[in-house]
C-alpha cells in the first residue's frame, strides 16, 4: 500500500495531539539555538568541546541507538512473533553494556589524546602510514550507508506523520526533515545531544506508560479474540508455529555485535568529558535500554492481548494502543516520543556525515589551509545537503524502514566494529590490516545480503565481522609488527 492511501489513525483535527507535536518540536527548535550560542568551532560543532556529561551521554547514546524502530519496529515484532522478539532485545542489550565497557573508555582516550574529532580521523592518526587512504575509505562508506540510514528515518516520520494526521507523505517527509535540519544546523552536536536527552527521556515514559495502561485495563477490556497464538509465550518457536532454528536464533541475537562500529553511538563515547563519567554513563545506559527494550516488547504482547491477532501494519501496534487507552493530551506526548525515537537518529545521523564530510574530505582534499569559520560554515552545509539527498530517497520509499535500517546496521558493524576494537586493544595491528577489514566487512554484507537460501538466510553482520577480523590479522601478521605511537590507550 502506497503511503499517500493510508488513513489517518487519529482525527487530524485532535487539537491535543496536534498541540503536542507543536510544542515537542518548538522545544527542539529552542534547543538549537541555546546550543548554537554555544558553538564556536569545528570541535564544538563535531563534538561539543569534548563536554557530555554521563547522564547527557547515555541518554544520547540511547536515543541516537534505537530510532523509530525501538516504538515501531520492536513492538511491531513482538506483537507478530511474541516471546521470540527476546533474542533481538537480548541481544541488543549485551550489545550496549560490552559497548559501554569495551570501547567507550578506550576510545575517550584515544581520541583526546590524539586529538581526532572523527573515527576516520582516528584510524588516521593511529595507523598514519595509510592515513590518507583510511580517511577516504571510511569516509565514503560513512556517507554512503548513513545516507541511507537517515533516508530510514524520513521513511519512518513521513509515515508518522501520514498515518496520524492524514496529511500527504511527501509534505510529511519535508515537515519532520525541516525541523531536523533546522537544530542540528544550528546547534550541531550539543543541539543533537541535549536534544538526544530530551527524546530518550520521553521514549522511556511512553514504553513504560502504554503497556501499563494496557496491561491494567485502563483502555478496556481485553481482546475478544481469546488465547494468544500457540507461538506466542514460547521463545524457542517462530511466529509459522516451528522450532526456532539456530541461524535465526543467531541472526536476531548477532544485533548486538553491531554496536561497536556505528560512528553516531561511538561520537558520544569521544565526547564525553571525563573518564570517570563512563562507568557511571554505562550503568545508566545499560539500565535505559533494559527497561525500554522490555516495554517495548511488553507493547507488542499488550497490543496482542487487546487487539488480538490479525493487525494489517503490525508496525502500527504501537500507536493504535495509544489512540485505542490513552487520553488524547497523554496521546500527543505518547505519539510525539514516537517522533522523538526517529528524529533522534536522524539527526545524529547527519552530524556524523557531515562531520566527516568537512573532517576527512574538505578538509584533507578540497581546502587544506580552511580557517576554523570556514569549516564550520561547510559542516552546516553539508547537514543541509545530505538531508536533502535522503528525503529525495525517501520520497520513493520501496523498502521498508527495518529493511533499510538492518543493511546499514550491518554495513557499519561489519566494515567498522573489528577495526574499532582491535585498534584500542592490539598493539601489532596495522594500517594496511585496518583497511582490509573494512574493505572486506563492508563488501561481505553487499555481497551476503543479496544472496538467499541455507547459510544465507544468517544475518549479513555475522560474516561481515568473521571476514573483517580474519582480513584485519592476515595482513597486519604479513605486513609485519608495528609500534604504535606512544601508549595503547
Amino acid at each position: 500500500m502506497e503511503p499517500e492511501t493510508l488513513h489517518p489513525i487519529l482525527p487530524c483535527c485532535d487539537l491535543p495531539v496536534i498541540i503536542a507535536f507543536v510544542l515537542y518540536l518548538a522545544a527542539m527548535l529552542a534547543i538549537g539555538v541555546a546550543a548554537w550560542k554555544r558553538t564556536r568551532n569545528l570541535e564544538d560543532y563535531i563534538l561539543g568541546g569534548r563536554s557530555l556529561g554521563s547522564w547527557v551521554a547515555a541518554l544520547s547514546a540511547g536515543a541516537s541507538d534505537m530510532s523509530g524502530w525501538l516504538l515501531l519496529g520492536l513492538p511491531g515484532f513482538a506483537y507478530a512473533a511474541g516471546l521470540e522478539s527476546l533474542w533481538l532485545a537480548g541481544g541488543l542489550l549485551l550489545g550496549t553494556w560490552l559497548n559501554w565497557r569495551i570501547v567507550a573508555p578506550r576510545l575517550r582516550e584515544a581520541t583526546l589524546s590524539t586529538g581526532a574529532l572523527t573515527l576516520p580521523e582516528f584510524f588516521a592518526k593511529r595507523f598514519s602510514e595509510c592515513s590518507t587512504l583510511l580517511r577516504m575509505v571510511s569516509a565514503v562508506f560513512i556517507i554512503i550507508f548513513f545516507t541511507i540510514y537517515t533516508c530510514s528515518g524520513m521513511v519512518a516520520g513521513g509515515k508518522l506523520f501520514n498515518a496520524v494526521f492524514g496529511i500527504p507523505y511527501s509534505m510529511a517527509v519535508g515537515t519532520g526533515a525541516m525541523a531536523i535540519i533546522a537544530y542540528t544546523f544550528l546547534g550541531g552536536f550539543l543541539a543533537v545531544s541535549w536534544t538526544d536527552a530530551v527524546q530518550a527521556t520521553l521514549m522511556f515514559l511512553a514504553l513504560i506508560i502504554v503497556p501499563v495502561a494496557v496491561f491494567s485495563g485502563f483502555g478496556g477490556e481485553a481482546s475478544e479474540a481469546g488465547a494468544f497464538p500457540a507461538h506466542f509465550m514460547n521463545p524457542l518457536v517462530n511466529d509459522d508455529g516451528t522450532t526456532i532454528t539456530l541461524i535465526s536464533a543467531l541472526s536476531l541475537a548477532a544485533w548486538g555485535a553491531g554496536y561497536f562500529g556505528q560512528p553516531h553511538i561511538l561520537a558520544r563515547f569521544m565526547a564525553v568529558d571525563d573518564r570517570k563519567n563512563v562507568a557511571k554513563a554505562r550503568l545508566i545506559a545499560t539500565s535505559w535500554a533494559a527497561i525500554t527494550l522490555a516495554g517495548a516488547t511488553a507493547a507488542g504482547i499488550a497490543g496482542m492481548m487487546h487487539l488480538g491477532p490479525g493487525l494489517q501494519d503490525s508496525e502500527k501496534v504501537f500507536i493504535i494502543l495509544v489512540h485505542r487507552v490513552m487520553p488524547p493530551a497523554v496521546a500527543g506526548v505518547c505519539l510525539s516520543a514516537v517522533l522523538a525515537a526517529i528524529m533522534s537518529t536522524a539527526d545524529s545521523q547527519l552530524l556524523v556525515s557531515a562531520s566527516v564530510f568537512t573532517e576527512d574530505f574538505y578538509r584533507v582534499v578540497l581546502r587544506k589551509k580552511a580557517g576554523r569559520k570556514e569549516l564550520l560554515n561547510a559542516g552546516r552545509l553539508a547537514v543541509i545537503a545530505i538531508a536533502v539527498a535522503a528525503c529525495v530517497l525517501a520520497l520513493d520509499p520501496k523498502s521498508g524502514v527495518l529493511d533499510l535500517v538492518s543493511y546499514a546496521w550491518a554495513g557499519f558493524g561489519a566494515a567498522f566494529g573489528p577495526v574499532v576494537v582491535l585498534a584500542l586493544y592490539w598493539k601489532n595491528m596495522t594500517g594496511p590490516g585496518a583497511v582490509a577489514g573494512i574493505l572486506a566487512g563492508g563488501i561481505t554484507v553487499l555481497i551476503w545480503k543479496n544472496l538467499h537460501g541455507g547459510i544465507f538466510e544468517l544475518y549479513e553482520i555475522i560474516p561481515g565481522i568473521v571476514f573483517a577480523s580474519m582480513a584485519i590479522v592476515l595482513i597486519s601478521a604479513l605486513n609485519g609488527p608495528r609500534k604504535p605511537a606512544g601508549k595503547m590507550y
